[in-house]
Parts: structure tokens; C-alpha cells; sequence
């Protein structure tokens, strides 16, 4: 009986020994924003001279259009601001050379360019860009919500269309909170962060930075150390992109959307537990939105808000098993 005091008091000393060693969510906040801002300014400072680019804009009423920007200086957004209010307030994403480019995004060549909106007649990559920027916001939400007291460990983030019904962030808690059950009320209050970030209209700032910087902006997560290294496994260039909002830093699979205030109806519909996985006791947060330019009726919602309540299922990734290779033994078969 003794024994059996001695180590539980032992474990305890431990734990707590761990914690206070362990940095607190403000410290490593502070640290990811320091390591972005760091870098940020280091890829700026490669253009000390302003060097003039060509754009040539492309889209409705734009074909001929030819803006004459600051090589390295100039963004997307920075484009939309030489045309229209409306160009500056629609537009959600952009295609440069062909390729998908967040509105925040230096452009570092002559290029030609098209501004997406969620109103083009084929909206898919702005959609899927939302709904990756709505999950985006929901770790967010979920990282801050627990203020300094408890530990957050945001997941991969699953892709999921948007013909899924929701949107979804996975995350461990801390342990102290494997038991708890979220209520509706722990639900609305998460709605609410959201809403408030949506409302202060937050920049979602891209950073494209080699596997050594990600790493160094992930340094007391191991989690996100090994998808960091995956998705730069995975990149043709070996880099991966970072993103800033406010003062939450996360790494993305794909393009967000330009701002929060984007984003009009939204709502966290649930949070499902996955039971135990290599991180701990995995959970799924759920969400639906709707952009500012598609609102819906309340009853059109509530249709919606039912089908994004119900646990949206994530396929695994098959593994692929090599084949064995043949035995230089066996005895070749008779003719």
C-alpha cells in the first residue's frame, strides 16, 4: 500500500514537472509568429530595388487589361485595387500562369492573371479553397478556446469536398479532457470565436518556406513536424506553405481564401470522438458556412446544419504493400 502511494505521488511529480517544462499555447504562439515574421521579412528583403512586372489580366471585361506592378512587392489583391471596388471586395482567389494563388501572394514574374470569385460560372477551386479556409478558421477557433489552461494539438487537417456537408478540424485535447462531452452551449460558444474572427476580417497571410523553417515554426509539435515533412515529400518543389492569421500560424494543403470576412454564415455543428490514435484521444470538430456572396434562407440552413452534424467519414489512404521479391531458391517448374 505504501508502494503503490509512493508511485502515484512519484507519477504526479512528474506530470507536473513536464508541464512546467513544457512552454505554455501564448509562448509557442508567440514563438511561431516570431519564426514567420522572421522569414517573411527575409524573402521581402530578396528585392532591395523595385523592378517593374507586366500583368496581363484576364476574366470578364478584363481581356487587354495591362498593369504595370512591382516585382516580389505586388499581389494579387494589389491588381484588384487598380480596377474596381468590386474586383477588390468579390474576389476570393486568384489563378496566375495557370496556377492557384492566394490574393496575399507576392508576384515575383510577368505573369497572367485571373481573379476567382464565388459567382464564376466554375467555382470549384474558390469553393474547395473555402471550405479549406473554413476548416483553417475552426482550428483556430479551437486552439484559443481552451485559453492557457489545457493543451491543444491541431491534427492534420482532413480534405473533404464540399458535397461532404461539412467542413472538419481534427485535434487532441489534453488528457485532463479525454472524458469530456461537448454540450450544444460548447458548441455555440465555439460558433461565437469564429464569428469574432470572421467579424475582424483577418488577412490569411502565405508564406511559401522550405521543410527547415516549417520545422522550426513547429518545434514543440511533433505532429506537425511529420506532416510537415510528408507534405514536403509530396511538393515538386520541396517546400510548403504557410499561413498567418492574426496571430495563429498554420500549415495548409492547399490555397486559403484571401480574409475571414469572406465568410458569412458559419457555424460549428458537432465534435465527434475518433477514440485513441498515435497522438492521443483523436477528435473531429464539424462545421458549415456559406459565403457572403451565397446566403441562404433560415430554413435552407437548418437543412444544411442537419446533414453537417452527422459524421462526415474520412477515407484512410491505402497502404500499398510491395510485392515480395521472387526466391532465387525455388526450383524452376517442369516444362
Amino acid at each position: 500500500m505504501v508502494t503503490r502511494t509512493a508511485c502515484q505521488v512519484f507519477q504526479r511529480r512528474l506530470s507536473s514537472a513536464a508541464a512546467a517544462l513544457r512552454p505554455s499555447p501564448a509562448e509557442v504562439r508567440s514563438q511561431r509568429n516570431a519564426v514567420f515574421s522572421r522569414e517573411q521579412a527575409r524573402q521581402r528583403a530578396l528585392y532591395p530595388r523595385i523592378e517593374k512586372i507586366e500583368v496581363s489580366m484576364k476574366g470578364p471585361g478584363l481581356d487587354g487589361t495591362l498593369l504595370i506592378m512591382n516585382k516580389g512587392m505586388s499581389t494579387p489583391l494589389s491588381c484588384a485595387r487598380h480596377l474596381t471596388e468590386h474586383h477588390v471586395n468579390s474576389s476570393a482567389l486568384a489563378i496566375v500562369d495557370g496556377e492557384p494563388w492566394p490574393l496575399y501572394r507576392p508576384l515575383t514574374h510577368s505573369c497572367t492573371l485571373t481573379l476567382l470569385t464565388f459567382k464564376d460560372s466554375d467555382p470549384t477551386l474558390v469553393n474547395q479553397a473555402y471550405w479549406r479556409s473554413c476548416a483553417a478558421l475552426l482550428g483556430q477557433v479551437l486552439e484559443a478556446a481552451f485559453k492557457d489552461d489545457y493543451t491543444v494539438e491541431l491534427l492534420s487537417t482532413p480534405e473533404v469536398p464540399v458535397t461532404s456537408g461539412a467542413f472538419c478540424c481534427d485535434v487532441v485535447l489534453d488528457p485532463q479532457l479525454d472524458s469530456w462531452t461537448p454540450s450544444q452551449e460548447s458548441l455555440r460558444s465555439l460558433t461565437r470565436g469564429a464569428q469574432q474572427l470572421i467579424h475582424q476580417n483577418l488577412a490569411w497571410e502565405p508564406l511559401e518556406v522550405t521543410p527547415s523553417v516549417a520545422l522550426e515554426v513547429f518545434s514543440h509539435s511533433r505532429c506537425k513536424q511529420e506532416e510537415v515533412e510528408q507534405k514536403a515529400s509530396q511538393s515538386p518543389k520541396g517546400t510548403v506553405m504557410l499561413y498567418r492569421c492574426g496571430d495563429h500560424v498554420l500549415l495548409s494543403g492547399g490555397p486559403l481564401v484571401a480574409r475571414t470576412g469572406l465568410c458569412s454564415q458559419y457555424e460549428v455543428t458537432a465534435m465527434y470522438s475518433l477514440g485513441q490514435g498515435p497522438w492521443g484521444h483523436h477528435r473531429r470538430a464539424q462545421g458549415l458556412s456559406l459565403p457572403l456572396q451565397l446566403q441562404a434562407h433560415h430554413t435552407v440552413w437548418r437543412r444544411l446544419r442537419q446533414r453537417a452534424e452527422k459524421l462526415v467519414d474520412v477515407p484512410q489512404p491505402e497502404e500499398v504493400t510491395p510485392p515480395s521479391p521472387p526466391d532465387s531458391a525455388q526450383p524452376p517448374t517442369a516444362q
